[in-house]
């Protein structure tokens, strides 16, 4: 690819894609119009935005702005470009916590891990290298107070992932590393999964060469898990990337309700089937939503769409654990 010739051309290539384009307008406070215009030179930035603008960017695409800039505004003054990729930036804080405290009760989980899974991936994955986050979270308690298993519930990749937010169905259990960290309450991490070389459980997903969980707890209690995916093998070494991801996994306290941790005595996950038998049981969910809510509606029942979600949830977790054990491979 041709080397940019102005730092307006390299922020053109990257606001090319809508949601970095709203994702670093939301960083510098501005409207996402704007950042097309200092591209088509209509308009020229403050100082101040320049300033901010190589803050939001990882050390490479940093040096590069800074030089660009330089080129154009001789008396910019150029600060010594530090590596902060180790932390979360201050105005993400800023907006997480507006989000928090904007959003409705029903809406604001899925929003608030939405917007950290997206910030999340550009921090941990800069370069594209191939990474997958999936935020994992507790089934509620059955009958006899217990979690038997995990359900993934939304996920963000790079290439060769799906690049879009997608909501997820896959139920987790005791054979997975997200049912270990859960059960544990303890992050834990496999470097190479293919080569087998483990007393770690793993349920790996296509391309998945090491993987990270990282347990979400409150005060001793738990909802779930943060997943990392890696392409690469041995890819959760580095200690300050490790704590990078578990600063994010704090983050996701903010998603959930009080209600939603679990103490550890009660889980006791089970063994889950695997995923084309779960398969067959997920293809009509969206069906068994909408027969609860009319089902709710003729019984003069009050039943939202989330609950009458959550209602399907519990019934195929059960019809999954009622399924025979697999049968131990030879």
């Amino acid at each position: 690819m041709q080397e940019p010739r102005s730092w307006r051309s390299l922020l053109g290539r990257i606001i090319h894609d809508p949601q970095e384009r709203q994702r670093i307008a939301d960083e510098l406070g501005v409207r996402p119009i704007t950042l097309t215009r200092w591209v088509s030179r209509e308009s020229i930035p403050r100082t101040q935005n320049l300033r901010h603008l190589l803050s939001i960017f990882p050390l490479q695409q940093r040096k590069l702005f800074a030089d660009l800039i330089a080129e154009e505004f001789k008396d910019f003054p150029l600060a010594p470009v530090e590596d902060n990729t180790q932390t979360i930036s201050s105005s993400f804080y800023t907006r997480l916590l507006a989000t928090n405290t904007s959003t409705t009760d029903i809406l604001r989980c899925w929003v608030i891990c939405s917007q950290i899974l997206q910030q999340a991936l550009i921090h941990l994955d800069p370069e594209h290298n191939g990474l997958l986050l999936t935020i994992v979270r507790c089934m509620p308690p059955s009958n006899d107070g217990k979690v038997k298993s995990l359900r993934e519930y939304v996920a963000l990749g790079t290439y060769p992932w799906n690049t879009d937010l997608e909501q997820k169905a896959m139920f987790l259990g005791a054979e997975s590393l997200a049912g270990y960290a859960v059960s544990s309450c303890r992050f834990a991490t496999i470097q190479s999964i293919t080569e087998g070389r483990t007393l770690l459980p793993a349920h790996r997903v296509e391309f998945e060469e090491s993987a990270a969980a990282y347990p979400i707890m409150r005060s001793g209690r738990i909802s779930g898990c943060f997943l990392v995916s890696s392409v690469l093998r041995n890819n959760f070494v580095d200690q300050e990337w490790l704590d990078l991801i578990q600063a994010y996994t704090n983050l996701l306290v903010l998603a959930f309700e009080p209600s939603d941790f679990y103490a550890p005595s009660q889980i006791e996950l089970r063994i889950m089937p695997n995923s084309s038998i779960q398969q067959s049981y997920l293809t009509n969910f969206r069906q068994r939503v909408g027969t609860t809510m009319t089902r709710a509606v003729h019984e003069g029942l009050s039943l939202n769409h989330s609950q009458a979600e959550q209602q399907v949830w519990s019934h195929l977790e059960e019809e999954l654990l009622r399924l025979p054990p697999p049968l131990d491979e030879d």
